[in-house]
């Protein structure tokens, strides 16, 4: 079997300094692939016309080394290289490299399975279409029905196309992979809705994985500052619930003056926040007690996340609930909304509460921030037992699916075989001339632009 792993998202994370949760899941397959034989594996990136093409892997792992200095430290030197390794692969592409590498690929012996584990371009699909036209499979990754099911969380673009891309999965997908089983459950009968004279295909839940970096980063942070202070870890939204959090900060100030314990807000402002803005940016009240820290390096996170009496977690709605992983993982208690995807995540460890129930989180936030707790040391005490998700065994779940969704090659005629590049296959395997001309018909080098090549 031959994986063809789409890498198109990681060349658009070099415009911005800090990563989403599926820009980590995308990263890690990349370097589980780019870990394995070479023969293995290829990746692929859509060009400006949405098609694919192969990228020469060692361009991507000189873009992946770049990314992954940048998420781990601040921006600097490492965001500049990871630009100027994006815009080259993306000129490249542009200019039709990669079509005859993948052409050849597909029209090979093996069995193909394309993977696509971020949600995009399953908007669209023709490329998709064109894979699948060539003989391989098609396994998208799942990450959540959230502007279908919360489309008020959502921009309104974002809800048609994740209408279209979950009307893409219905009708393309060989088999799909999910992080968790509430994602499952919720993707199902949509599917179901979209499916016409086929059945469902088979549906892999893997976990998502630490990295080994934030679990021997519990081995090096200082443990509970001495004074108290919460962390919020994530996009600043109205999905998230920053807006209560930043209410109950604000009665508490009132409460207890100087003597209120400190919130701090990591992560990127996201959209439709104004009134989250306001009261961050206006509100006299949280000035000193709630600290606006904006996108910051994992080197930067780690200690913050472990120095605080928990993470608040109060989110309205997720997919499977990242950060909660993360600060498990690095021994601190978490307070999170009682959602399925959040107890799939904690297990029994965190405190759950609803997250329309301001008075319970009072409570909660008010206790946790005494030096004698009794409900943070119980967590404590729980946690000790919690097992953090690893990578491997997601990527044992998702080597089983793909084994068993690969299509099966079937015997060559006896016959001489035609040139896969110009003529009709005989067998089960489609010729690279299945996927859209891009114009060009034979490889170009991948020369970062401004560059010599490398």
């Amino acid at each position: 079997m031959h994986v063809i792993l789409d890498v198109s998202r990681l060349l658009s994370c070099a415009r911005r300094a800090s990563p989403s949760g599926i820009d980590r899941v995308e990263m890690a397959y990349a370097r589980h692939w780019m870990a394995g034989p070479a023969a293995g594996s290829t990746f692929v990136a859509e060009n400006p016309w949405g098609r694919f093409a192969a990228v020469p892997r060692d361009r991507l792992g000189g873009l992946l080394d770049a990314l992954e200095e940048t998420w781990q430290r601040e921006p600097g030197a490492a965001l500049h290289q990871a630009r100027g390794a994006s815009l080259g692969i993306h000129a490249a592409l542009a200019l039709g490299a990669g079509r005859a590498t993948l052409g050849t690929r597909l029209a090979g012996p093996e069995p193909c399975v394309f993977l696509l584990v971020s949600h995009r371009s399953l908007e669209r699909g023709q490329g998709i279409a064109a894979l699948r036209q060539a003989g391989a499979a098609f396994v998208p990754f799942v990450h959540d029905l959230i502007p279908l099911t919360h489309p008020e969380y959502a921009r309104p673009p974002q809800v048609r196309h994740h209408a279209r891309r979950v009307a893409t999965i219905a009708a393309q997908a060989d088999g799909i992979i999910v992080n968790s089983a509430a994602t499952a459950a919720t993707l199902r009968p949509h599917l179901e809705a979209g499916l016409v004279q086929r059945s469902l295909p088979p549906l892999a839940i893997a976990p998502l994985g630490i990295g080994p970096s934030a679990c021997a980063a519990r081995r090096d942070v200082p443990g509970p500052s001495p004074t108290p202070y919460f962390v919020c870890l994530g996009t600043i939204e109205p999905r998230k619930n920053h807006l209560m959090l930043l209410n109950l900060w604000r009665n508490l100030a009132t409460r207890l003056g100087p003597t209120t314990p400190r919130l701090v807000l990591i992560g990127r402002r996201g959209w439709e926040n104004e009134n989250i803005l306001d009261m961050l940016e206006r509100c006299a009240a949280l000035r000193g007690l709630v600290e606006e820290r904006g996108t910051l390096g994992d080197a930067t996170v780690a200690p913050l996340l472990a120095g605080a009496r928990a993470l608040l977690f109060p989110s309205f709605a997720e997919g499977y609930g990242l950060p909660l992983a993360e600060a498990l993982a690095l021994g601190v208690p978490a307070i999170c909304s009682d959602l399925p995807a959040l107890r799939e995540v904690g297990g029994a460890v965190p405190d759950f509460l609803d997250p329309l129930d301001g008075a319970a989180w009072r409570r909660a936030i008010l206790d946790y921030a005494a030096p004698t707790s009794a409900a943070r040391s119980a967590q404590l005490a729980r946690l000790a037992a919690w097992q953090a998700p690893r990578w491997d065994a997601h990527f044992a779940t998702v080597d089983a699916l793909l084994e068993q969704v690969a299509p099966r090659p079937i015997p060559a005629p006896s016959r001489p075989r035609a040139s896969p590049v110009t003529a009709p296959a005989a067998a089960a395997w489609r010729p690279a001339a299945a996927l859209p001309a891009a114009g060009l018909d034979t490889d170009r080098p991948l020369v970062s632009a401004g560059s010599p090549q490398r």
